[in-house]
């Protein structure tokens, strides 16, 4: 076989939201012992639900499985007006570690819908961030997947519609569908800043330069998390031989088959250990040569709510990741 190119984009893996997601439910067992408990995975990403299980973390779907007066802490993808609800009538004691980013789409809803304005949201179905967002308002929320969607929506109040987006979309999709609401709806408001956050942006950018570099791109991620499977898609779409991978087990002899040239990157919620395993993997078969690729250097950190000194109800905790999402410049 002959020598290997690895291409290792930049930015990749963790970001702020996701790391700060992490310490969280780290330092409630800490502080708390196990068990503690996590509505919905804290993030998408096998290895490190696994690792938080080894250490006491229990996840659940539904509040309801999760005993009275327990410890629980909210995913990063943020939850519903009705989960807040039901949390505090169990006497449930709520970390929120709901990425700031994801706050950021709910203060909009919540200012939107004081203004009686309809939303869009443009997002997954069945996605835990878009469910968190549509559960922002009682009514008045309206979802759309594509441009199919948008042309055949239907609402009460065409001239008070504004739109929101979930945080991990491809850039290019969002655009699309974007655009083909304000042909149906003219008159249709988006936010003052784009909700696509910075990471999953700098990460699909960077995967775009190793397309136009490689014939194949591994991406490192779990097949359940939005951010990953949009990076595989952007690689395919620019072109290139794109998978997904959980783990350097899934790598395959025959994708490397007759290339010169691999590219490696890795969603949001993959950690770095993983990535390594990938490079050693294709370094001893291949003979590999890593070349770090160039790119936006992230200096975005979202700090812990209050050094987990006191246990947080879901308001203040609520209230606490949006004052840090205010007082954050990105």
């Amino acid at each position: 076989m002959k020598r290997m190119d690895i291409l290792l984009a930049n930015p990749r893996g963790f970001c702020a939201g996701v790391e700060r997601a992490i310490a969280i439910v780290e330092r409630v067992l800490e502080k708390f012992g196990p068990p503690v408990y996590v509505r919905h995975e804290v993030v998408h990403n096998k290895f490190v639900c696994d690792g938080l299980r080894a250490k006491g973390a229990i996840f659940v779907e539904e509040l309801e499985a999760i005993p009275s007066g327990s410890v629980v802490v909210f995913s990063a993808h943020g939850v519903s007006n009705a989960v807040r609800a039901r949390a505090k009538a169990r006497n449930l004691e709520v970390f929120d570690a709901t990425c700031p980013l994801v706050t950021k789409v709910h203060v909009e809803i919540e200012k939107m819908r004081a203004k009686e304005r309809e939303i869009v949201m443009i997002g997954h179905k069945g996605h835990p961030e878009v469910e968190g967002a549509m559960g922002q308002s009682a009514e008045g929320m309206y979802l759309v997947e594509n441009a199919e969607d948008a042309a055949n929506l239907r609402v009460k109040h065409p001239q008070q519609l504004s739109y929101v987006t979930q945080t991990t979309l491809s850039i290019d999709d969002a655009r699309v569908v974007i655009h083909a609401l304000r042909q149906h709806f003219p008159d249709i408001q988006g936010p003052k800043k784009d909700d696509i956050c910075y990471a999953t942006q700098n990460r699909q950018d960077a995967v775009k330069t190793l397309a136009r570099q490689c014939g194949l791109v591994i991406i490192v991620g779990s097949q359940n998390s939005s951010n990953s499977k949009r990076l595989k898609e952007v690689a395919a779409k620019m072109g290139a031989e794109a998978y997904l991978i959980d783990t350097v087990e899934e790598i395959q002899a025959e994708w490397l088959a007759g290339k010169t040239r691999v590219g490696v990157s890795a969603g949001a919620s993959a950690p770095e250990a993983l990535v390594k395993q990938v490079i050693e993997h294709l370094q001893t078969e291949c003979h590999g040569r890593v070349v770090e690729q160039q790119g936006v250097e992230e200096k975005i950190h979202f700090p812990l709510p209050k050094a987990l000194s006191e246990v947080l109800t879901p308001e203040n905790s609520a209230q606490e990741t949006e004052n840090l999402w205010r007082e954050t410049s990105l």
